[in-house]
């Protein structure tokens, strides 16, 4: 083993080989170390360089992995991490205001995998787990490996995956590396809200170098963005009974969503070889998040209020009125505001030391935190305060596959003396005085995690097993969520008013939807301007989103890695147990209905999982490579789902305690999967792969009710007999399932078969998943929330003499995804298959060049304008929420000397 390995973004053959040294040598490697021996040394550079190491990485390892490595520094070929990661083989991403947000691996959504950041588990900046990645700027990343098959030395393993981001090793970068950049956006659906903007721009600069006879390396990274994000977005209430028991849209709440996303991030790294066999290594990463949006729209109860549906003109499509006219409609303009924070800390300490007796140790400390607000503000406007009191407005609508559209308004809504600040349809019956002209919501969340890890490894000679190794992992982990909510009132105590001239802003276009101009302001202006006034809203739905989650997980495992001669090949691999303990407790309130009222508690289980695993790799002189894997995997539950908070009372028909709630006791995601690649390499120019793969889920988590012991909770004596033995409607461990399905994947420069196609190449592959999830044998099979059947992703691309053109596509089938309902709640629906089209020119300028070094570039994004599409499922025209985020464009350069 060498404590360093000398690695870089412009690969030669001969280097690939080397990666590969142990292993039995191709000819392709005796050819590229003849020519290396006479000074002929293939160099490959640019993107071809990122695919060649990316196979490097896939044809070494011994688990199941797909690969993306920057193709230089600050060069990762797209606008995120996330967008890199989608591109591979049986991964996809959802998008959030048109960035991928959340990964998919293998037809399961964020909640089954894992990330990793230098392969230490990271906290989130959502209210759960799944990382999101647009926290990590691209130009500080180094590579990106995913692993499908677990070991046991992977700590912090998911389900279907586990996505470790990798930043520089100065010392293994082995040169001094100065680079900078900077890049313009362009989003091309314009400046959809006043004081927004349709340009932005990202800058960064990156700094690698060694000292001290290269014993010592730094590696400095700062990456800086503000980017402007423009959404067209329809949403429907649902669907009503209509006429001739045809469905017909109850309501709709279109806006225009405006977001200005500002982000700073930091990585730094230290290096230092104490001596040739001992490595310290200190790191840290900083990222200053910060997303704020104004969304503008007009909120239209149709069918689901008073307004009227006039009997003549209408059209109906399949079950569907698609088109007719309502009048006394009372309409509600919004102007909301929505403001994210979020700073993320995460740093650690590893000492490595290979002796030269064989035995080897690792000790790792590390430390993440991410401290995160949300404020959504929400004010709304009408003609007056109160139902039935106000103008009402006519229109005709057509419901199509793109939403509903209207036509023949009687209103205008950008009249400032007819949409005044007020509580139009007095929604607001519950707020102090029963007046409700918005909603202040500001929610809290802090999450810490410390990780210790330690591990012993003993080098053998000879015999089936190359090492053994043992270790120990220590994981202490606390998030909480506090909700600060208030209702919004016009100051004075008035019912309603005219928004000030002073905070007036240009109307807001809403003629995509037929609507016309609406009356645009800051709710925040106005907050602070005194026209409104803030009154806590002190009722227990509130205090009940409280919630913290305390969890300390033990790990201990063990492993033996093989290396051994079978026959005319040679395997490798490993085999291992983990045995993990779990203490999981949460704090919350619950609501006793007793003399105590409402009573702080803490609840929480604690258990263990024993998870085997299996890795073998035939490795033929041919360049074929058979995989299989086995294992029991595990993913640890939602955290809202673990919340304590609870309300319960006696059921007086029943005469037993009923209650709902979270489950602080839930069990993981348990699993034993199953996978069998076959794979062939061209060298490490490119690789054709088929991979089958198989999960038996033992369990699944869904909302159910179950019996439920009450006797240790307070309860009021109704005066008549009645048990503790209950039930409580709360997440539960229930009955699994299978998923099964066969991914085909590949790199092909196509000057492997043709030399006249030299720089022409192909990669990507296609997965096809099957789920067979029950997890109540009473009642139909449920969807996996981010499953997709079909999955497929590929980029054509051309290299060379510093020239470079490559076209991407990403396709998803249809999936349950995740939107933002009321009060940033989840709401999960249907969404329809996507397709995304991106493209990228660039050249850099070559060694014979003054310009050496200095790369130029254009990209563009969504190409072909795909909108995000929800539906009622097997209802094309019951759309309940269509998203055009439109297309975007990036052009810069880079530098680096």
């Amino acid at each position: 083993m060498a404590i360093r390995s000398k690695l870089s973004a412009t690969v030669s053959l001969s280097a690939c080989a080397v990666a590969l040294t142990g292993f039995a040598t191709p000819a392709w490697a005796q050819d590229a170390e003849e020519a290396a021996d006479e000074g002929d040394v293939i160099i490959v550079s640019g993107y071809r360089a990122s695919l060649e190491s990316a196979i490097a990485e896939k044809r070494e390892k011994d688990q199941i992995i797909e690969s993306v490595s920057s193709e230089d520094i600050g060069k990762l070929p797209d606008a995120s991490i996330g967008e890199s990661i989608a591109r591979l083989p049986g991964l996809t991403s959802q998008r959030i205001s048109g960035r991928a947000g959340y990964i998919s691996v293998r037809g399961f959504g964020p909640d089954f995998s894992s990330t990793l950041l230098n392969g230490r588990q990271q906290t989130s900046t959502n209210d759960n787990r799944g990382i999101e990645f647009d926290q990590y700027p691209s130009e500080i990343v180094s590579s990106v490996d995913v692993y499908k098959s677990p070991s046991a030395d992977l700590i912090g393993q998911g389900l279907v995956g586990t996505i470790d981001i990798r930043t520089i090793r100065p010392l293994e970068k082995g040169e001094q590396v100065i680079a900078f950049g900077a890049r313009g956006v362009y989003a091309d659906l314009g400046k959809l809200n006043s004081g927004s903007d349709d340009l932005g721009y990202r800058v960064f600069g990156t700094y690698v170098d060694q000292f001290l006879g290269d014993t010592v390396g730094l590696a400095l990274s700062v990456a800086y963005s503000e980017e402007p994000y423009q959404t067209e977005e329809f949403e429907a209430w649902g669907y009503a009974d209509g006429p001739d028991g045809d469905k017909i849209v109850g309501g709709v709440k279109p806006f225009v969503t405006s977001s200005n996303l500002k982000r700073l991030g930091i990585n730094g790294t230290v290096q230092y070889e104490a001596s040739p066999s001992t490595m310290l290594t200190l790191d840290g990463f900083y990222s200053d998040f910060d997303d704020t949006n104004i969304k503008r729209g007009i909120e239209i109860p149709l069918a689901w209020s008073g307004a009227a549906l006039s009997p003549t003109g209408l059209e109906s499509t399949d079950g569907v009125i698609t088109g007719g006219t309502f009048s006394g409609v009372e309409a509600v303009v919004n102007n909301h505001n929505y403001v994210r924070k979020a700073k993320l800390y995460s740093g650690g300490l590893n000492v490595e030391h290979e002796g030269e007796d064989g035995w080897n140790v690792n000790a790792d400390i590390s430390f993440s935190r991410t401290d995160r607000n949300e404020l959504i503000l929400e004010s709304n406007a009408g003609t007056a305060p109160g139902g039935g009191t106000g103008a009402t407005d006519t229109l005709t609508f057509r419901s199509t596959p793109s939403g509903t559209f209207f036509t023949d308004q009687v209103l205008d809504y950008s009249d400032p003396t007819l949409i005044q600040l007020t509580d139009p349809l007095g929604w607001g019956g519950g707020a102090p005085g029963g007046r409700q002209h918005g909603y202040y919501n500001d929610r809290i969340v802090e999450d810490e995690l410390w990780q210790f890890q330690a591990d012993i490894e003993k080098e053998l000679d000879g015999g089936f097993l190359s090492s053994v190794q043992a270790g120990f992992d220590y994981v202490t982990r606390s998030k909480s969520l506090v909700p600060d909510e208030y209702f919004l009132q016009l100051s004075g105590d008035r019912l309603q008013a005219q928004v000030p001239s002073q905070y007036l802003l240009s109307p807001t276009n809403l003629d995509y939807l037929g609507l016309g101009p609406m009356v645009s302001y800051n709710p925040l202006d106005l907050l602070e301007g005194g026209e409104y006034v803030i009154v806590p809203n002190t009722a227990e739905d509130v205090l009940f989103k409280t919630f913290s989650i305390d969890e300390d997980i033990m790990t201990f495992f063990v492993q033996g890695n093989i290396e051994s001669d079978f026959g005319n090949a040679l395997l490798t691999g490993n085999f291992g147990v983990q045995a993990i303990h779990s203490d999981q407790s949460s704090t919350g309130f619950v609501n006793t209905g007793a003399a105590q009222g409402i009573i702080e508690r803490t609840i929480g289980d604690n258990y263990w999982d024993i998870l085997p695993s299996l890795n073998l790799s035939l490795r033929f002189d041919s360049d074929f490579v058979i995989r299989f894997a086995a294992a029991r995997e595990i993913q640890r539950p939602r955290l809202d789902d673990m919340r304590v908070n609870f309300s319960y009372g006696i059921d007086p028909v029943e005469r037993i305690v009923t209650g709902s709630g979270g489950n602080p006791s839930l069990r993981p995601y348990r699993a034993t999967a199953f996978d069998l690649n076959f794979e062939k390499y061209f060298g490490n120019k490119g690789y054709l792969a088929a991979q089958l793969f198989y999960k038996k889920l033992h369990n699944y988590i869904y909302t159910a009710e179950f019996p439920f012991d009450y006797s240790s909770y307070p309860v009021v004596d109704p005066g008549y007999a009645f048990s503790y033995q209950g039930r409580i409607s709360a997440p539960i461990n229930g009955d699994g399932g299978e998923i099964y399905g066969i991914e085909a994947a590949g790199t092909l420069p196509f000057e492997t078969f043709v030399s006249a196609l030299e720089g022409f190449g192909v990669t990507g592959g296609v997965s096809y998943t099957k789920s067979k999830i029950q997890p109540d044998p009473n009642t139909p099979a449920s969807d996996i929330p981010g499953y997709s059947r079909w999955v497929a992703n590929g980029t054509v691309y051309f290299e060379k003499g510093g020239f470079s053109v490559r076209g991407s596509m990403r396709y998803r089938s249809t999936f349950l995804g995740d939107f933002s309902g009321f009060g940033a709640n989840r709401v999960r629906r249907r969404a329809k298959a996507e397709t995304i089209i991106d493209a990228q020119i660039g050249y850099d300028f070559q060694s014979d060049s003054a310009l050496e070094g200095l790369s130029l570039f254009i990209q563009g994004f969504n190409l072909t304008n795909e909108p995000f599409v929800a539906i009622n499922p097997g209802e094309p025209l019951q759309v309940m929420n269509y998203q055009n985020y439109g297309r975007r464009f990036m052009g810069g350069f880079t530098y680096k000397f």
